[in-house]
Parts: structure tokens; C-alpha cells; sequence
């Protein structure tokens, strides 16, 4: 009863809502589009991943997690492996530098400081760079003036920088977020500068930095244009840094580029869409445990 009662006052509300939109004219123009919105979302989203679904799980075998790819098998788990190898080493790279550069601009440099404002502008503007133009940096730069040749090394390089925005201007919100009061009451107590900056200023920006690298994480993962001119298409295990790879994404659009292997292209989607999923669902949970410490 007590559920039937709750259920009412939602309708009612709810219904009491449109009402109430439908007296002003604007307001229920605005409530049509957003509904149109989240319902062409919630379909688009559900019609994508029941696609991939129904044609990629009838096609996931053994043979596609054999340990080394041939053409018979077109194993995808080199792949997956170079795909983790991949994103490891550039979140490695790129982590340290985009926190503290994100530190630096947030707590030691100075209000209205020019050369923040370019650094801040500049990160900005390399977040909408397609990525085939980090691909060929990557190429003229990485493998050919470096000789690093078609390489993990490169690859992970590559990526690093492509991420590096995106790590620091979330770090610098989450920074910015945190309110001057408790650097504040920190410095009044005695404390200094760097004591300051991380016992007190980074455990509370934590979620906002995590959700930075998890955003850093699901474009690794994706990428396929900088990979294809830095790390390769080698589908084979790594023996060092300066092997050529292939990672997941690559591996998927290698196989559907050359149309003969169809079915293992959209078992691979399906690998992929699952690594995604469970990348988000961590970033949540972590989330959840931080927020209660």
C-alpha cells in the first residue's frame, strides 16, 4: 500500500509538472527537446550495443584466445595483451606530468598569470586535435627523427601526449574545486607549502583526478589512427618496448579493413565494448571507496 501511495505522488507530480510546463509556452519547447534527447540517446545507445552484441557473441571461441595469432585462428589475444601493455605504459608516462602540471598551475604559479593562461588555452586547443595528426607527429618525430622504429615505445609516446590535456585540465578543476579554506587553515596551522598541496588539497580532488584518467584510459583503448603510424600492426606478443604491436582497436579494424574476417571483427567489438563497461564500472567503484575516506 505504502509503495501504491508512493507511486501516485510521483504520477501526480510529475503529471503536475507538465501542467505547469504546458502554461509557459518556452518552457514546454525546452521539456519536448530535452525528452526527444534522452530518448534518441537511451535508443541510439541501446540500438549500438545490442548490435554488437547479437553478431559478436555467437562468434567468440577458444581458437580467438589462442596464444598466437595466425590466419586461420585470427586470435585476438596478442592484442588484448598489447592493448593493456599500451595503455600501462602511456598512463605511466603521461600521469606525472599532467598532475603536476596541473599542481604547478594551481598552487605555485601566479593569479593572472600569462604564460598559465597560453599553457591552459594551448591544452584546450590539442584536446580537439584529431588523432591521425598526433599519428603523424608521432611518425615524423618518435619513429623517424628518434628511430624508434613502429614500436610499443612509440606507440605509448604518442598517446602519452594525446592524453596529457585531458589528465591536466581535469586535475586543475578538481584542484580549483577544492575550497582555499582548507589551505587556509592548513597554513595557519603551521604547515607548508608541499605539506599543504598533498595532505590536504589532493586527497579531496582524488574523484575529480581519477575520472580524468579513466576518460585518459577509454581513449588509449580506442585509439587506432596515431597506432596504426606509431606502434604498428604487428599481431604478435611484444619481446620488448621496440616491438611493433597491435592493440585491440587496431586489431578490429585490421581485420574488417581486409573483409575476410568479419565474424572475428565483431567478437573483437564485443571484447572491447566489455573492457570499456568494466573500465567504468572500476572508475565507479574506486570513486565510491575514495569519497568514503
Amino acid at each position: 500500500m505504502m509503495q501504491k501511495a508512493g507511486e501516485n505522488i510521483n504520477i501526480q507530480s510529475a503529471s503536475q509538472k507538465l501542467k505547469n510546463s504546458i502554461k509557459h509556452p518556452v518552457s514546454f519547447v525546452f521539456f519536448v527537446l530535452i525528452a526527444i534527447s534522452v530518448i534518441f540517446t537511451v535508443v541510439s545507445l541501446g540500438f549500438l550495443i545490442g548490435y554488437i552484441l547479437i553478431n559478436g557473441i555467437p562468434n567468440l571461441t577458444p581458437k580467438l584466445f589462442a596464444w598466437h595469432y595466425t590466419t586461420e585462428n585470427a586470435s585476438m589475444l596478442p592484442a588484448l595483451i598489447n592493448t593493456i601493455w599500451m595503455t600501462i605504459l602511456a598512463l605511466v608516462i603521461a600521469i606525472p606530468f599532467g598532475i603536476g602540471a596541473a599542481i604547478y598551475m594551481v598552487e605555485y604559479a601566479k593569479k593572472g598569470n600569462k604564460i598559465v593562461e597560453i599553457v591552459r588555452i594551448t591544452a584546450e586547443t590539442l584536446t580537439g586535435i584529431p588523432s591521425i595528426v598526433y599519428g603523424l607527429f608521432g611518425m615524423l618525430f618518435f619513429v623517424t627523427t628518434c628511430k624508434m622504429g613502429l614500436s610499443l615505445l612509440a606507440g605509448a609516446l604518442t598517446l602519452s601526449i594525446m592524453v596529457l590535456p585531458v589528465i591536466m585540465r581535469t586535475t586543475e578543476e578538481a584542484l580549483l574545486a577544492v575550497p582555499d579554506s582548507f589551505r587556509e587553515g592548513s597554513f595557519g596551522l603551521g604547515a607548508g607549502k608541499l605539506r599543504t598541496v598533498f595532505r590536504i588539497v589532493l586527497p579531496p580532488a582524488i574523484p575529480g583526478i581519477s575520472s580524468g584518467i579513466i576518460l585518459a584510459m577509454g581513449r588509449i583503448v580506442g585509439e587506432t589512427a596515431a597506432l596504426i603510424y606509431t606502434a604498428g600492426t604487428v599481431a604478435e606478443m611484444p619481446k620488448n618496448i621496440f616491438s611493433s604491436t597491435r592493440t585491440l582497436a587496431v586489431h578490429m579494424y585490421s581485420l574488417s579493413s581486409e573483409g575476410l574476417y568479419m565474424d572475428q571483427a565483431y567478437a573483437t567489438a564485443v571484447v572491447l565494448l566489455v573492457i570499456v563497461m568494466l573500465i567504468n564500472l572500476g572508475s565507479t567503484f574506486v570513486a565510491k571507496k575514495i569519497n568514503k575516506y
